[in-house]
């Protein structure tokens, strides 16, 4: 996998932009001026970010693995220490599926039923290989998200979720925020 050079990170303008930023040069991403990228981040390859209104806020240590996507209206947060697997879709923005109103970005929004809502992923969420986000989700500090799972409703601190729809099915060790300290006092 090659990564873009300093230079070519800063041509893309983004919000902001932190140091060690590795980003395939096989990624791509849309409105760059609405995502901030924070320190120590490698984006995959084949991984698409598009930022609507609401922007992408990218933290600090933060892995987004090949074939991943985060995309929609609304605010995606992906706070410290989140790990995000392959192919794993993050949606800000859904259509209407009831057949109620026309789908798809091709057609005004006056006959279209998309929500919109704001996607945050608290410090040390890790979401498994294949899922996906919906939008109004809040995954909060520590949890974890199984392989496969359909998230659509709000995901308590340091517990594990699997399935469709994703629940909740055992909590999670605490250790890693000692580990957290230790780490961050070693490179500081």
């Amino acid at each position: 996998m090659a990564f873009l050079s300093i230079d070519q990170l800063k041509e893309m303008e983004f919000k902001s932009l932190g140091d060690n930023v590795q980003i395939s040069d096989k990624a791509s991403f849309y409105n760059c001026a609405q995502i901030s990228i924070g320190s120590n981040i490698r984006i995959d390859d084949f991984c698409v970010l598009s930022a609507g209104e609401g922007g992408i806020e990218i933290g600090n240590y933060v892995h987004i693995a090949v074939f991943s996507s985060i995309m929609g209206a609304g605010k995606v947060t992906l706070s410290d220490f989140c790990n995000v697997s392959s192919r794993v879709s993050i949606y800000s923005s859904n259509d209407d599926y009831s057949g109620a109103f026309l789908t798809n970005p091709t057609v005004p929004c006056e006959y279209t039923n998309v929500v919109h809502g704001d996607v945050h992923f608290g410090r040390h969420v890790i979401i498994g290989s294949g899922s996906i986000i919906l939008p109004n989700v809040t995954i909060n500090d520590g949890a974890a998200v199984g392989a496969l799972s359909l998230v659509s409703k709000d995901c308590d601190a340091f517990v594990v979720y699997a399935g469709v729809p994703a629940k909740s099915i055992r909590n999670r060790k605490k250790n890693l925020l000692d580990i957290e300290k230790r780490f961050l006092n070693a490179n500081n």
